[in-house]
C-alpha cells in the first residue's frame, strides 16, 4: 500500500503504510491484507498515545485505551492492580509466549511542529514507547483474528507495563502480578531511530548494560584557600573521586565486563576562595555481565573509600541498585531473528550493537529466556541524527507495519517451536 493512509479527523500519514519487502513470508490468514485495512487505525493510535504522554506509575489513560482497544476485539484484557498496566492472553495453552510494552513517557517537552505534538507541558514520548505499544497492540489485535477462527496453535501474553524509565521499574510489579506465570519466552523491541526504517537488529548475548545509581557525599572542616593545609580539602578529594574511582575501579573488575562509571553532576562550594565543607558527586555505573554487577554494591563503595584514605573527609555513598544487563537468550535470539527474516526478508536482519543503556526488560529474563530486539525506525535519506531520549525525537511510521509483521511471525514461530 503506497498511498498516503488517512486518518481519523482527515488528515494524513507523512509516510505511506509498508508494502512486503521482496522475499519476505506472507502472514497466515489473510493479516497481510487485514494490517494494511487498520494500518491507519495503529498510526491513529500512536499519535493519540504521543500526544497524551503519561509519566512513569501514571499511564492510567493510556493502560485504559489499551484494555479498550483489546476488549472491542473480543479479548479479556486485566489491568495490573494498580491500573496503570494492562496484561492480556490470547488463544489457549499450557504454555505461554509473551510479548512486553513499555508504556510510560519521558519528563521532557515537546518541541516538535507536528499535529500530535505532546499536549501535556513537561511530558513527551522521546524514547519510542508509543511505537512500542502500538506495535505490541498491533500484534494483539492481529493474533486475535487467528485465534477466532482457531488458527493460533497456543497462548500468546500481552503485557503492556508501566515504568520502564524510572527507578523503582514497573516490570518487578508485572512480575509480582502473575505477568510471568506458565511463560516459556518473552520477546520485547526498542525503537532505534539510527537504524533505517524497514531493518531490525537482533543479538544473542549481553544487549543492554546494568545500569545503577551513585551519590557520593563528602564533608570536611572548610577553610581559607590560602590555607589548604589546615582543611579537608574538599574540592580536591571530588577531583579524586571523579578522576581517580573509575581508573581503579576497572582495575578491579574482569575487563570483559564492560564496567563503565561516569559521572553526571557535581556540586561543592561557591566562592574561588573557600574551600567548602560539603559537597557531592552523582553518577551512573554500568555493567555487561550479571556476576559482575552483582558484586558493585559492595565493590564500588570500598573502592571510592580507598581513593579518599587519607584525605581528611568524611564519605557517605549511596549505591542504588537499578535494572540488571538484558543478556537475550540464544534460542529465543534465534526464534526472532528467523521470525524478522520471515517477516522482512533476511536481507533487513542485521547484527544489533551493544548498548550501554539500560532496559528493565531485564528483570523478566531473571526468570525465563527471551530477547529484545532494535526496530528501524529513522527514515531513510533523511539527514536528522535523533536519538532517543531527546526532545525532537520521532520516528517513521512504517516501523509500526514492520514491527507487528516481525511479532506476529515470531508469535507463530515461538509457539510451534
Amino acid at each position: 500500500m503506497t498511498s498516503a493512509l488517512t486518518l481519523p479527523g482527515g488528515s494524513t500519514m507523512t509516510s505511506s503504510w509498508p508494502d512486503t519487502h521482496p522475499g519476505a513470508d506472507a502472514l497466515p490468514g489473510q493479516l497481510d491484507r487485514w494490517l494494511a485495512a487498520h494500518g491507519a487505525e495503529l498510526v491513529a493510535i500512536r499519535r493519540h498515545i504521543h500526544a497524551h504522554p503519561e509519566l512513569s506509575h501514571q499511564e492510567f489513560q493510556t493502560a485504559a485505551l489499551v484494555a479498550e482497544k483489546l476488549t472491542a476485539a473480543g479479548l479479556s484484557p486485566r489491568l495490573l492492580p494498580k491500573g496503570n498496566g494492562v496484561i492480556c492472553d490470547i488463544g489457549r495453552g499450557d504454555q505461554v509466549v509473551a510479548f512486553r510494552a513499555d508504556l510510560d513517557a519521558l519528563p521532557m517537552s515537546d518541541p516538535k511542529d507536528v499535529p500530535y505534538r505532546s499536549t501535556v507541558p513537561g511530558a513527551c514520548h522521546a524514547c519510542g514507547h508509543d511505537v512500542h505499544t502500538t506495535v505490541v497492540l498491533g500484534t494483539g489485535l492481529a493474533l486475535a483474528q487467528l485465534a477466532a477462527r482457531g488458527e493460533l496453535p497456543g497462548r500468546v501474553r500481552l503485557i503492556f507495563q508501566p515504568a520502564e524509565e524510572t527507578v523503582p521499574s514497573g516490570a518487578p510489579e508485572v512480575i509480582e502480578a502473575g505477568g510471568l506465570k506458565d511463560v516459556s519466552a518473552i520477546f520485547g523491541l526498542h525503537c532505534a531511530p539510527l537504524l533505517p526504517c524497514g531493518l531490525v537488529g537482533v543479538r544473542s548475548g549481553p544487549f543492554t548494560a546494568a545500569a545503577d545509581m551513585l551519590e557520593v557525599r563528602l564533608a570536611g572542616r572548610g577553610g581559607h584557600t590560602a590555607r589548604p593545609h589546615l582543611t579537608a580539602d574538599l574540592v580536591h578529594a571530588l577531583g579524586r573521586v571523579i578522576v581517580d574511582t573509575p581508573a581503579l575501579l576497572a582495575r578491579r573488575v574482569d575487563p570483559r565486563a564492560g564496567v563503565s562509571l561516569v559521572f553526571g553532576a557535581v556540586r561543592g562550594g561557591e566562592a574561588p576562595n573557600a574551600i567548602p565543607t560539603d559537597g557531592l558527586v552523582r553518577g551512573t555505573v554500568r555493567v555487561l555481565n550479571r556476576d559482575a554487577w552483582r558484586e558493585l554494591p559492595e565493590l564500588v563503595p570500598a573502592v571510592i573509600r580507598d581513593v579518599l584514605a587519607g584525605s581528611g573527609t568524611a564519605v557517605d555513598v549511596k549505591y542504588v541498585r537499578g535494572v540488571p544487563p538484558v543478556i537475550n537468550d540464544r534460542q529465543a535470539t534465534a526464534i526472532i531473528a528467523g521470525a524478522a527474516g520471515a517477516a522482512l526478508g533476511a536481507d533487513h536482519v542485521v547484527e544489533a550493537d551493544v548498548s550501554m543503556g539500560g532496559e528493565d526488560f531485564a528483570f523478566y529474563l531473571e526468570h525465563v529466556p527471551g530477547a529484545m530486539i532494535r526496530l528501524g525506525t529513522g527514515r531513510p535519506g533523511s539527514t536528522d541524527r535523533f536519538d532517543i531520549h531527546q526532545a525532537a525525537f520521532d520516528v517513521d511510521e512504517r516501523a509500526i507495519g514492520y514491527g507487528v509483521r516481525v511479532m506476529v511471525h515470531t508469535a507463530l514461530a515461538a509457539l510451534s517451536s
